[in-house]
């Protein structure tokens, strides 16, 4: 066995074993084909970011700006977590995110606010030095996904190559103090009960960098969106008058992975 399929071994021992923790944590346990998609992201993640992953010398570091006020006059604190990787002389932060690429490079200025504020804690309240951001992106391009899943090597190494998951960020500090503001307005809004949804516009544009709508990638994960006015409207308007149509919104459960996640959720060992 060489060096690459013996750490691939490692990492499927490993995973095995935080499956059954959490298992035993939580009394629940992941369908074996939720978890057959998650070994395979472990795994993939491993291929294309080996390098990287090698040299990280600070793993998940908690990062917290404590003691803000929000425009409301109530106190909050930001905290985050990160990975370093210090390398001859040099300092690189890594916030890692479920995402995909395209989101993420059509919404940088998004992504670029949080992670300077990390980079603001990180230099001017820690003291450390910093000369790159940048965002890991793990969700598996929908290509690479299909391939691992019928474990076609040929095609994993040409969908891996395509792949870019690393995205720089560049720094600007001028944006933090403008970036913690607007945290504090979302405390404001969550602490005095604000939770009016968006209305029937914003949920038919289509997010920058996908083809999805705000209603198909953000509704179809809240679990109020059954009785939300807005949601009923959108779904309502797409139907055409076509009752099928309009059924399929409402009995719109998420994909397989997310059922079979539900299901296993409900269900004991």
């Amino acid at each position: 066995m060489d060096t690459h399929d013996g750490i691939e071994q490692r990492l499927n021992e490993f995973f095995e074993e935080n499956m059954a923790a959490l298992a035993l944590e939580s009394g629940h346990s992941l369908s074996p084909e939720v978890k057959e998609t998650a070994r395979q992201q472990v795994l993939m993640y491993w291929r294309k970011l080996r390098d990287i992953a090698e040299r990280v010398t600070d793993t998940e570091v908690r990062l917290s700006l404590p003691q803000q006020q929000s425009p409301g006059g109530r106190t909050f604190a930001i905290e985050g977590i990160v990975d370093i990787v210090r390398e001859d002389e040099r300092v690189v932060m890594y916030d890692i995110k479920t995402h995909d690429t395209a989101a993420i490079e059509a919404n940088i200025e998004d992504y670029e606010r949080q992670l300077n504020v990390y980079a603001h804690i990180w230099q001017n309240l820690r003291g450390q030095r910093l000369d790159e951001t940048a965002v890991i992106c793990t969700q598996l391009p929908e290509a690479l996904r299909q391939a691992a899943t019928v474990r076609d090597e040929r095609r994993i190494e040409r969908e891996l190559a395509r792949w870019e998951p690393v995205i720089p960020i560049p720094f600007e500090p001028e944006h933090v103090t403008e970036t913690v503001r607007e945290f504090g307005e979302v405390v404001d809004q969550i602490e005095g009960g604000c939770f009016t949804p968006p209305d029937l516009i914003t949920l038919q544009v289509r997010l920058p960098g996908t083809t999805r709508t705000f209603a198909s990638e953000i509704c179809r994960r809240c679990d109020a969106r059954f009785s939300c006015a807005s949601y009923r409207a959108y779904a309502h308007a797409a139907s055409q008058g076509a009752e099928v149509r309009f059924r399929e919104y409402f009995d719109d459960f998420g994909d397989d992975t997310e059922q079979s996640e539900r299901v296993a959720a409900g269900l004991g060992e």
